[in-house]
């Protein structure tokens, strides 16, 4: 997914400069990635899913297989072609001794190929163990997330600053900004203080352009789901679901657009570049997305000192008890298919991979990313504020609410949702509309695509 021609970070660029290294390391991997045919018995092949790290990934295998002996092949399939080349790589002579996977709904696709990884070191190191994939009966870890990412509500702590000191106002710090209700009190009273603090809206735009309507579909619909599969204790993507949150999804939708910079009726064309503009600007104080827009936010003019974030509060029960939404959409599978020698050697190789100061530099600098490991500290831990925001959370005892999106069942799903929640915002539809969309709609997804597998 691009978010404003920034990379996610299944293609993510990360730190400041990534950007280019992405361009110059997917033009490697259209020309330059190396094939299974060269991949030798016993020996490591990797098949890389992020183009943006191609040439580094080659580099550093370049430098194990030096250090060790150890053959180490790596192949980057082409942008938005993974699951076919993954397909074709795994009936070679030589397949993949490590892949990847996109979520628990492509694991279900390759669980017959995905080794026990309990022993890992890189199950292990995990700060969050949850964040791993396990098998139908949760007694093996069939993958290993490969980067850490999250979401919420990014605040301009300057602006919000002025709020706090203003005579009246009902909330005075951002510790009070614990809940649904506090968040809509101080949203509501900057709505209506809007000139007095020089702002003109509490929220950015939440627009219905393709750039920015993932927020929508994506992003916000993951937090009642989430809630619910925890409620439901589900593991696998289910075939159908209840809604059991919509109606505190229906509360922060209505929050976002009366509390917002732009009247309702302009929000089916507005972008993410007018989100961006809202919040660097200053026009507004909260903004909904995720560590990906970091480097979006630094073009903008914005420092470390003036970001924040909250959790996406929407009036669930116990959501004081959680902070942000944290999780990848990348996931290591070891191909349980190669030989014992060789899953040896690729294990060994993720453990060098988060542990040697080699394999960490490459990880959280050359290649920009935020890494789920424990032994990512010191110099690199990531200088991303918003993914601090998210640890510091987990280090005051709050549970990262997964990402429930990984369950989505097609794009269809998706956007469907947009247009009806569009619908509903400008009084074209109704919430019953919303309705049918979120829950209707995945039952019909889901038998659809079990139809056509």
């Amino acid at each position: 997914m691009t978010h404003k021609g920034v990379w996610h970070e299944t293609n993510n660029q990360g730190a400041g400069g990534f950007a280019q290294r992405a361009m110059l390391a997917g033009m490697a991997a259209c020309g330059g990635s190396s094939s299974s045919d060269t991949a030798q018995a016993d020996g490591i092949y990797f098949l890389n899913n992020k183009p943006e790290m191609a040439q580094a990934m080659k580099d550093l295998a370049a430098s194990y297989t030096k250090q060790t002996g150890v053959p180490f092949t790596v192949q980057t399939a082409a942008s938005q072609t993974y699951p076919q080349t993954l397909k074709s790589e795994m009936a070679k002579n030589q397949p993949p001794t490590l892949f990847d996977v996109l979520g628990q709904v492509d694991l279900n696709t390759w669980k017959d190929y995905a080794a026990d990884m309990t022993d890992s070191e890189v199950y292990k190191q995990l700060k969050d163990p949850a964040m791993a994939l396990k098998s139908d009966d949760g007694s093996q870890v069939l993958a290993v997330p490969v980067v850490q990412e999250t979401f919420g509500i990014i605040y301009r702590k300057d602006i919000l600053k002025k709020y706090f000191e203003m005579p009246g106002a009902s909330i005075k710090s951002v510790k009070g900004i614990k809940n649904f209700e506090t968040l809509k009190t101080v949203s509501d009273e900057i709505q209506k203080h809007k000139d007095e603090l020089g702002v003109k809206g509490a929220f950015t735009s939440m627009g219905f352009d393709p750039s920015t309507n993932w927020r929508y579909h994506t992003h916000l619909a993951s937090v009642p789901l989430a809630y619910e599969f925890e409620q439901d204790h589900v593991t696998k993507q289910p075939a159908t679901i209840k809604g059991t949150y919509l109606p505190e999804f229906k509360n922060i939708i209505d929050l976002y657009l009366k509390d917002s910079t732009t009247p309702t009726s302009a929000l089916s064309s507005k972008t993410m570049d007018d989100a961006l503009a809202d919040i660097t600007t200053g026009d507004a104080v909260f903004f909904q997305n995720g560590s990906w827009a970091w480097p979006d936010l630094v073009d903008g003019g914005l420092n470390a000192d003036q970001i924040g974030v909250l959790p996406i509060y929407a009036g669930i029960p116990g959501e004081e008890n959680y902070g942000m939404s944290t999780g990848s959409e990348t996931f290591w599978c070891v191909n349980k298919k190669a030989s014992a020698k060789s899953q040896k050697a690729t294990k060994d190789f993720l453990k060098w991979l988060i542990t040697s100061d080699e394999g960490r530099e490459a990880w959280s600098h050359t290649m920009g990313f935020s890494a789920p490991f424990k032994t990512f500290t010191g110099k690199y831990v990531t200088d991303n504020p918003i993914m601090k925001a998210a640890d510091q959370y987990t280090a005051a005892g709050k549970k990262n609410l997964p990402w429930a999106f990984l369950y989505d069942p097609s794009q269809q799903w998706k956007d469907n949702l947009a247009n009806s929640i569009l619908g509903y915002a400008q009084g074209t539809g109704n919430w019953d509309g919303v309705k049918s969309s979120f829950v209707d709609g995945w039952a019909k997804e889901v038998a659809t695509s079990k139809s056509n597998s």
